[in-house]
């Protein structure tokens, strides 16, 4: 009988009598797995292997012309994953969730229309097995950097071993890698990477998303250090100008490699890409009205400045466009946060009812022109939301052992953040807060709110913005009609961080990013292990037992019927703790650009994705 090796499958098989038996020491799960095209984070990718382009992206959208982004801050280093720098790195250069990869690549390409599904560039295929306890990349052969040279399986290595440098590099990348047990060369061109039990489903897709340095652009130091040499890349763009603080320069590499991939049809289509940086965003937005950036981008939604600033002769003109796109991607979380490792705010009825007298009605049409969509729970402006749906029969089990903490408004999906007169004194409301906190045992004593032991019901909100503390303020001038009194206190952004990261503060305002995936990262913002850790981003000092097992239960999902189910009774348990003062979000992106900056007719599921647009004289 004939022994043949089935590859990439860790079997023995007898051929002529069809029967295989498990090489020693590889478990049955990993036998079973098979080279695949993507890999998604549940299910199935939505693409299959043939697919042309992304859905997102115009194959025949013309290349040429020049793209000139303008962004307010500074830069001073073009190492992708060093944390040193002074200031921080060029945009562009890799991980840029708007620019996206210019020089550095990942190992696979993430789609904009999935919530978390990656397809070839680097990595011509994936490989994993069912409990996903290995991940292996077979790298594309014609992979090359910049400078000609093939990317090898020793690119890989080399990049892997120094990404686990604790403390000078991004920590994301040395938390993945120290679930990694093993990673070896495979043939013919691939690379393992073979778990630890500390890994999760989640981690085949991170690793994915590693950057790939040329094993000898850095070594053990300078993978630490800040530099402003060009680097050498994969990606389709090459570092033609560096002015630190000022601006930095792409061109396109005519010889890029992966141009005709499907991931990167109708992508990448600037002859050159210029970031101009502003240290001031009046200054940022004079030079776009001058024709000085293609495009303005609201990193954070402006109503004041997108209602009032486009009264110039180039919008009348029909030069200057204005763009919504829509998106599903959850709204970022921007609220107040409590500490919960106050004593003051220990219950959460106490923490319910001081967030009830926010008055969204009165800042919305006094502050925002009526811009704002006000803000429920933790996944609004998605699927995820458990805002407006009642639990399924799964979430119902799932939240079984909590069910005691939820109010039954929240399990039915008709909980809202309460709804004032928009006059800052809605007596209804107050009422309702005032009630809450008598039945915690508070009363007033004169015009002061007290609790049982007699203390003044007080707190002081930190915050680091003038927008912010108009925002405090209104907060404070309503808490202060139930007695309750709330300082509000500004501080400039070296102690604001300090503050934040030691929690060393009652209330502050702060933000999360949504996504459409969410997973470890969320024991990092809510989990019992970061409660006291510092510099983690548990702001509200969350210590629930049963917040940690629905973060296990999301991280484990295998379908993603199941993932959502999941998420949304997580979404209500945390709804339940009463943790933040939930504020607003813009259920949209905005966008200006000058009409010869076009975009495909299709948003993907997160929003514009730049790498699509293209420059063309002909009119929108």
């Amino acid at each position: 009988m004939r022994l043949q090796r089935m590859a990439s499958t860790g079997r023995n098989c007898l051929a002529s009598a069809g029967l295989c038996v498990l090489i020693s020491g590889l478990n049955l799960s990993a036998s079973l797995a098979e080279p695949s095209h993507a890999i998604a984070m549940q299910g199935e990718p939505k693409l299959s292997a043939a697919f042309d382009h992304f859905p997102y992206a115009e194959p025949s959208a013309p290349k040429g012309g020049r793209m000139v982004y303008g962004v307010f801050g500074d830069f001073d280093n073009l190492n992708p994953v060093s944390v040193r720098g002074a200031l921080t790195t060029a945009r562009g250069i890799f991980g840029d969730q708007e620019f996206g990869n210019l020089v550095y690549e990942p190992l696979m390409q993430r789609s904009m229309d999935e919530a978390f599904t990656l397809y070839p560039l680097i990595a011509r295929t994936v490989e994993t097995d069912d409990e996903r306890s290995f991940v292996e990349f077979q790298l594309d052969p014609a992979a090359q950097f910049s400078d000609g040279r093939p990317i090898r399986p020793e690119d890989v290595i080399a990049t892997a071993d120094l990404l686990k440098v604790q403390g000078s590099v991004r920590p994301q990348y040395s938390n993945w890698l120290s679930k990694v047990a093993r990673i070896e060369r495979v043939e013919p061109n691939g690379v393992r990477f073979t778990f630890n039990d500390k890994a999760d489903r989640e981690l085949p897709l991170l690793l994915a998303g590693l950057p790939v340095l040329p094993a000898d652009a850095f070594d053990a130091t300078t993978i630490t250090q800040t530099t402003t040499k060009p680097p050498i890349g994969s990606g389709p763009y090459l570092v033609e100008r560096v002015e630190p603080g000022q601006r930095i320069v792409y061109r396109r590499n005519p010889d890029y490699w992966a141009k005709d991939l499907p991931t990167k049809r109708g992508m990448d289509n600037h002859d050159q890409i210029i970031v101009e940086y502003y240290r001031d965003q009046n200054a940022q937005f004079e030079a776009f009205k001058k024709g000085l950036s293609s495009v303005y981008l609201y990193q954070q939604p402006n109503p004041r400045h997108w209602r009032t600033a486009y009264n110039f002769p180039a919008v009348t003109e029909g030069k200057v466009v204005k763009d919504t796109f829509a998106n599903g991607r959850p709204a970022n979380l921007n609220a107040f946060f409590f500490n919960g490792r106050r004593p003051v705010f220990a219950e959460p009825e106490v923490r319910r009812a001081l967030g009830m007298v926010f008055d969204f009605e009165w800042a919305n049409a006094n502050l925002f022109y009526d811009t704002y969509t006000r803000m429920s729970g933790y996944f609004d402006n998605s699927e995820l939301s458990s805002i407006g749906r009642p639990a399924d029969t799964l979430e119902r089990d799932i939240l079984a052992p909590y069910a005691a903490k939820i109010d039954p408004a929240i399990l039915d999906g008709s909980f809202r953040q309460p709804v004032a007169d928009g006059t800052g004194a809605d007596r209804k409301v107050l009422r309702e807060a005032f009630d809450l906190l008598q039945s915690q045992g508070f009363k007033l004593d004169g015009t002061r709110m007290v609790a049982p032991n007699g203390s003044p019901l007080a707190f002081e909100i930190l915050v680091q913005s003038t927008d912010q503390q108009r925002i405090a303020l209104a907060w404070s001038r309503t808490l202060s009609r139930i007695g309750v009194a709330a300082t509000v206190r500004q501080v400039d952004d070296a102690q604001y961080q300090k503050r934040k990261q030691s929690f060393d503060y009652d209330v502050l305002i702060s933000a999360f990013s949504g996504t459409l995936s969410p997973g470890a990262e969320q024991i990092n913002r809510w989990g019992s292990s970061a409660e006291n850790r510092p510099g983690s981003f548990n702001y509200a000092g969350v210590a629930d037992p049963g917040v940690d097992a629905l973060i296990e239960r999301m991280v484990a999902a295998r379908s993603r019927d199941d993932f959502v189910s999941a998420v949304r009774a997580y979404d209500r348990l945390l709804i339940s703790g009463f943790y933040v003062v939930p504020l607003y979000y813009v259920p949209e992106q905005w966008m200006a650009r000058w009409s010869n900056v076009h975009h495909p007719e299709v948003t993907p599921l997160t929003g514009y994705y730049l790498p699509a647009f293209w420059i063309s004289d002909e009119k929108s």
